[in-house]
């Protein structure tokens, strides 16, 4: 099968990666083992679930599980591209549109009104002045711009720095609850996946709180993970948590005591992975007619301020003729 993958691979690293793992796997060692040397490709999630699934020869099943849930994470990870995508292009677009009437065309107009001599109007000047500044400091502007970007991505190496941007993550109005609600259906995804493969309930948590990218989700399942040791359920800790919303604690406790943990979480999943489709809808709704509004309001007042003397000056040369 490996010999098979490796023909097929047109990714020279993978292909190097599953070479190096055919080599393991005639040297004798387990295929979660010959995995484990590949943590870019392979993490512990899938490294967990071969390990334990490998004496049984149960390892076809478990690499079909794999494959929905990459499938499912994929099809989040779209929909939440896709609705942040539009945003973020309209913001691109508008800023380098400003940057171009304030560097080219605001400069140009200003010369031929103080050239005229005439009385500048105060929409204008506040325009001018601007224009000013920025062309003044544009440099330390950049600058400044990528030192807080530096600064962020080494403050995101520290845990703590890292909880407090995914609480404000969680906080903001609209997004917020999509980045909650696609993190709770990676949560419930991933704990049900692992323990249908056999994987055990603390081991599980341990591996799920590192792959539901959100710190504020990650430091509740760490909580629940200790109060398992001390002898609670899960969803005692995650119902106090504030974080996950109710009802994911209620079905998990129904799932806890009817024994169908895993049945219960897919539940989970496949509810918030319509919420999800519900949120982002919701998401692309609103950010778009705000920021036509907002780039209309920006250029506008561009345009208003550029407008206002040269209208002046044309009037005062038809006047005088």
């Amino acid at each position: 099968a490996m010999a098979a993958m490796i023909e097929q691979c047109q990714v020279p690293d993978l292909e190097a990666a599953f070479r190096d793992i055919r080599e393991k796997l005639t040297q004798g060692l387990s295929f979660a083992e010959s995995l484990a040397y590949h943590p870019a490709y392979f993490t512990e999630l899938y490294v967990n679930m071969v390990k334990a699934v490998e004496a049984s020869g149960s390892v076809d099943m478990v690499l079909d599980r794999l494959g929905d849930f990459i499938q499912r994470q994929a099809a989040i990870r779209i929909k939440i591209v896709a609705a942040l995508a539009y945003p973020i292009v309209m913001i691109a677009v508008g800023v380098v549109i400003v940057i171009i009437l304030m560097t080219f065309v605001v400069p140009k107009v200003m010369k031929v009104v103080e050239q005229s001599g005439q009385t500048i109007p105060p929409m204008t000047q506040a325009l001018r002045n601007m224009a000013a500044f920025l062309g003044e400091y544009w440099f330390f502007l950049f600058a400044g711009i990528v030192a807080l970007m530096v600064i962020h991505r080494l403050g995101m190496r520290r845990a703590e720095y890292r909880y407090r941007v995914d609480q404000v993550k969680l906080r903001i109005p609209v997004l917020g609850e999509l980045f909650r609600k696609s993190a709770v259906s990676r949560f419930a995804v991933s704990m049900s996946t692992l323990l249908k493969s056999g994987v055990p309930v603390l081991e599980s948590l341990r591996i799920v709180k590192d792959i539901v990218n959100n710190a504020v989700l990650a430091r509740v399942l760490d909580t629940v993970h200790t109060r398992i040791i001390e002898g609670t359920d899960i969803a005692t800790p995650i119902k106090r948590s504030g974080v996950f919303p109710p009802v994911v604690g209620y079905m998990i406790a129904v799932g806890e005591q009817s024994g169908q943990l895993e049945e219960m979480l897919d539940r989970v999943a496949e509810a918030f992975d319509e919420e999800v489709e519900v949120q982002t809808l919701k998401v692309t709704s609103l950010l778009e007619p705000l920021l036509i509004v907002g780039m209309a309001v920006v250029v506008g007042f561009i345009v208003i301020s550029v407008m206002l003397p040269i209208l002046k000056i044309s009037d005062i040369r038809s006047i005088r003729r």
